[in-house]
């Protein structure tokens, strides 16, 4: 197979893969917020959001992992010299953060379907945009690749993360104001 389609397809199973992981972290947060509802609106939102967390998980994320995990490595396997490249290490180290992520998510839905979730609201925001945080390094590294010095990428990182806590906060500020 081209080399060229090998890498079309990776890119589009990617984009579906990180799709899934978006729209499941904001299922998590809506179906632990309905837990403040009253009992029948609770139930009816959380089934909902349960058998929609079902779906995209083993509809999208789980299919789209697979797919890019293994176009991923079939372009390796085609274009070996890669993997001896620091970029592409880096980058390798990142999708293998973002997989334990994929299936620490699939922890939280069996979470879910047991009634509950362990996290705040708070830390299942947070939890979400690590997946952003993840996107953002791996997508600046498959394109930046060496261009990019290893310092300047932390130094974004670490400012990206922190601007995306610190709008996490004031969010939870602002809803906190209009519930009082």
């Amino acid at each position: 197979m081209n080399y060229l389609v090998l890498k079309t397809i990776h890119i589009i199973s990617v984009v579906a893969w990180f799709a899934g992981l978006f729209y499941v972290g904001r299922l998590f947060i809506y179906f632990k917020e309905a837990a403040a509802y009253e009992p029948k609106k609770k139930e009816i939102l959380q089934d909902q959001f349960l058998l929609m967390t079902k779906r995209c998980m083993y509809i999208i994320t789980w299919p789209s992992l697979i797919i890019s995990t293994f176009f991923g490595l079939y372009m390796l396997h085609k274009n070996p010299s890669l993997i001896y490249l620091n970029w592409m290490i880096v980058k390798l180290a990142f999708v293998t953060v973002l997989i334990v992520y994929t299936s620490y998510c699939q922890k939280i839905l069996l979470q879910m379907m047991k009634g509950s979730i362990k996290f705040s609201d708070f830390k299942l925001r947070l939890w979400n945009e690590f997946a952003t945080l993840l996107l953002i390094s791996i997508v600046s590294l498959a394109i930046l690749k060496t261009a990019l010095s290893w310092v300047k990428a932390v130094v974004v990182f670490l400012l990206i993360g922190i601007i995306l806590f610190t709008l996490i906060k004031l969010y939870k500020k602002y809803i906190n104001s209009k519930t009082d």
